[in-house]
């Protein structure tokens, strides 16, 4: 049993309670997991279909499949913008750019729709159409955005690959998706520098076949010279000046909205595959409800829509709500540590959604950067990408006024949308994700799958479907399976968490060997296969060592080729070697040559063990060890 002291209890003021979209949770709760299909179609209502749904949920349990919707039609797109727009709000502004070099630009409800179709246009005459495939390597700038939804308009399915990978890591993304165009831009910028984004997809797209053209958008201007298959988004743009309308293809429930690649622990990324319908429902419920989302707003997520936060909650989920979205190129500390505090000031940010690692970081730049900013337009905060500390959790609070509620969320990749979470009408306790959504079934088991009792640890798992669960994963229908195999009858998070006798879940990190580095997911795998393709290693592990700002930093453990004893590589030359092949955030912080690793008679590396030794803790059952 968990022996720590209880966490005290926020409760609410009850001016937000009363102004909540859910004031009563406990009732909510228990009649949406009594009746999920009566909860979700209300929801659904308040979106717009070209063919009303005749089924909520057609849920089969042999094979796992979720098929929310049934025999709807419509469009996320349609209803992330022209829906809108038929309703009067064409002027309502959509979405603020914030550039790395403090450039600003603003894009109404309208002008976004129609930038949005004149990608589309552009598109379609590069000859994608509904199905077809279309990775998107570019910045967070709202082409980045627009590109997106032009895809959903169209019925093709979007890969966006983070701008902070390298050639390597793109390019097994697209041998994997072979999409049949790469959008791209001739650089991007971080923290002033210069990142020459056109070289490394020109790189990664060396010899692939299924890469037909190539769109570089300019990010600082057009590009001097273009190679064969690549097309100027400029010049395209005027090839499509006058093409008119493109009404959004109607999708079914069964038609992808875009495949975002995660690590896992295989090495390979895997390629989690989302629907439009059920992914629509599940991202415009949980902003509205979370956030509160209200016409008055300016909402500010910090991630990258290269990740599935920035997919759900700057691009799909927000624009469904019809919010307007502050949308952030570049860093939290640059040029200054002040820079989300301004932004939040001079854009009159009311709800502001981060993460752990920013949050801490600006803890460590301490008070005087929020001091004396006008933060009175803040309504509510969040976090996700990891377990917010208890000490972050108090100082955001502070700093922020000290009323605020912070939605300290948890969900994945797969999940599509948040699964646990405070909500601004609920009690909250200091480093606690909160309690399940409602329609929500999330439990805490042991490896069998029973139920633990309070403040024992266990895994995670959600036992129902929820809209906007992953359909499968890309091309490997049994990688999916195991999902929901590992546990019988439910789908196995590998997260582990305890539960207390409010049945608060506190979340305590991966039970695989995923690293989670500044909310970045890395399969120790992955990193793994990088570093032997360095001449002189022979051998590698990586684990993930707990680190008071990022939440975990990288640790290798490399074993050199015995060839290379007598001049052993520079730990700083395997950190740039790992950062070539797979991106900066991949780069080892620390490195460690060692003689040899532990590993099981079978094979295995025992990186629990490498883990155990590097915090001091007790190594466990070492019977299995070889040596």
């Amino acid at each position: 049993m968990d022996s720590s002291p209880k966490p005290s209890l926020f409760v609410p003021d009850p001016e937000t309670a009363r102004g909540s979209r859910i004031p009563d949770y406990e009732t909510l709760y228990a009649a949406s997991v009594a009746d999920p299909e009566s909860f979700w179609g209300n929801l659904a209502k308040e979106l717009h279909f070209t063919k009303a749904p005749r089924k909520i949920l057609d849920w089969n349990p042999k094979t796992f499949e979720g098929r929310w919707l049934v025999g709807a039609e419509g469009n996320i797109c349609d209803n992330a913008l022209d829906r809108h727009v038929r309703d009067g709000f064409g002027n309502k502004v959509a979405l603020i750019w914030a550039g790395d070099g403090g450039e600003e630009e603003l894009f109404t409800y309208g002008r976004l729709l129609d930038q949005t179709v004149r990608f589309a246009h552009i598109l379609k005459k590069l000859g994608v159409g509904k199905g077809d495939r279309v990775t998107i390597f570019l910045p967070p700038t709202p082409g980045q955005v627009i590109a997106m939804l032009a895809c959903a308009r169209l019925g093709a399915i979007h890969s966006v690959v983070f701008s902070g990978f390298s050639q390597a890591a793109l390019r097994s993304r697209l041998e994997d998706f072979e999409p049949k165009v790469l959008v791209t831009a001739d650089c991007a910028y971080r923290r002033g520098k210069r990142i020459p984004l056109l070289e490394t997809a020109r790189a990664a797209r060396k010899g692939l076949t299924s890469v037909e053209a190539t769109v570089v958008v300019p990010r600082e201007g057009p590009p001097e010279s273009l190679e064969p298959g690549e097309r100027s988004l400029t010049d395209l743009q005027t090839e499509v000046r006058f093409a008119g309308p493109l009404p959004s293809v109607p999708v079914t429930c069964d038609d992808p909205l875009f495949v975002l690649y995660t690590s896992g622990t295989t090495g390979k990324p895997k390629g989690v595959v989302h629907v439009q319908l059920g992914y629509m429902l599940g991202t415009y419920a949980t902003a509205r409800t979370i956030f509160d989302l209200r016409d008055s707003d300016v909402y500010f997520c910090v991630a990258d829509p290269g990740w599935i936060t920035g997919h759900s909650y700057i691009v799909y989920g927000p624009l469904l709500n019809r919010a307007t979205v502050l949308l952030s190129e570049g860093t939290p500390e640059y040029p200054d540590a002040g820079r989300h505090w301004s932004l939040i000031e001079r854009h009159r940010v009311s709800v502001y959604y981060s993460t752990p690692t920013t949050i801490r970081l600006q803890m460590r730049f301490g008070d005087s950067w929020p001091a004396g900013r006008d933060l009175s337009p803040h309504r509510s905060l969040g976090s996700v990408g990891e377990p917010l500390n208890p000490e972050a959790w108090h100082w955001l609070h502070r700093v922020t006024g000290g009323k605020l509620p912070i939605m300290d969320t948890w969900w994945q990749t797969e999940t599509g949308m948040i699964m646990v979470t405070p909500l601004p009408s609920t009690p909250e306790k200091p480093g606690s994700a909160g309690r399940p959504f409602p329609g929500v079934v999330a439990d805490v088991v042991d490896s069998s799958g029973h139920t633990l009792p309070s403040g024992e640890t266990g895994t995670v798992v959600i036992r129902t479907p929820w809209p906007s669960m992953f359909r499968t994963v890309f091309r490997d229908p049994e990688r999916y399976r195991k999902y929901w195999t590992e546990i019988p009858g439910a789908f196995f998070s590998g997260d582990s968490a305890r539960r207390d006798e409010d049945g608060f879940f506190f979340f305590l990190g991966r039970v695989d060997d995923v690293i989670k580095v500044a909310g970045h997911r890395l399969g120790t795998a992955e990193i793994e296969s990088a570093l032997i393709t360095h001449p002189k290693v022979a051998e590698a592990a990586a684990i993930g060592k707990p680190d008071e700002l990022r939440g975990e930093i990288i640790k290798v453990f490399v074993v050199l080729h015995p060839h290379a004893a007598d001049t052993p590589p520079a730990h700083d030359e395997i950190r740039k070697h790992v950062r070539t092949e797979l991106g900066g955030i991949a780069e080892p912080h620390e490195v460690d040559i060692v003689i040899s690793l532990p590993k099981t008679r079978s094979g295995k590396i025992m990186r629990r063990v490498l883990k155990a030794r590097e915090m001091g803790l007790p190594e466990g059952d070492l019977s299995t060890l070889e040596d």
